[in-house]
């Protein structure tokens, strides 16, 4: 159960410095990696759907044998993201830049995370 703590807490902390920077940021993430964002409501809404995961990962964190049931939602999570760009890179869609790499541990991490909460039995 240690091993499952660690990882969401440091999964749901991480997310949370990384993530909330990009509610101020919309205009730079168009500059940066052209063309510029045309439906905000799009970007504003990946990043509170992607944020309130975090929240969920710190939950997680705080009591892995009760949260168990929602570590595979949090592994489909992960995995839909790093297939998206990954899906993205092979169409030529997205630039190298787009980084599925920490997605990809978080995923990793997680399933090895699945086995380890498991509540002893009295």
């Amino acid at each position: 159960m240690r091993f499952a703590k660690i990882v969401f807490w440091v999964a749901g902390i991480w997310g949370l410095l990384v993530i909330t920077p990009l509610y101020f940021m919309f205009d730079l993430v168009g500059r940066n990696d052209p063309p510029p964002i045309t439906h905000p409501g799009f970007f504003y809404g990946f990043v509170g759907v992607a944020l309130a995961w975090q929240f969920a990962f710190v939950f997680i964190a705080t009591d892995t044998a009760r949260f168990r049931p929602l570590m595979i939602p949090c592994v489909l999570e992960k995995i839909g993201y790093g297939a998206a760009v990954l899906a993205s890179l092979c169409k030529d869609k997205c630039t190298g830049r787009t980084c599925s790499l920490p997605a990809t541990i978080c995923c990793s991490a997680f399933s090895l995370s699945l086995p380890t909460s498991k509540r002893p039995f009295p």
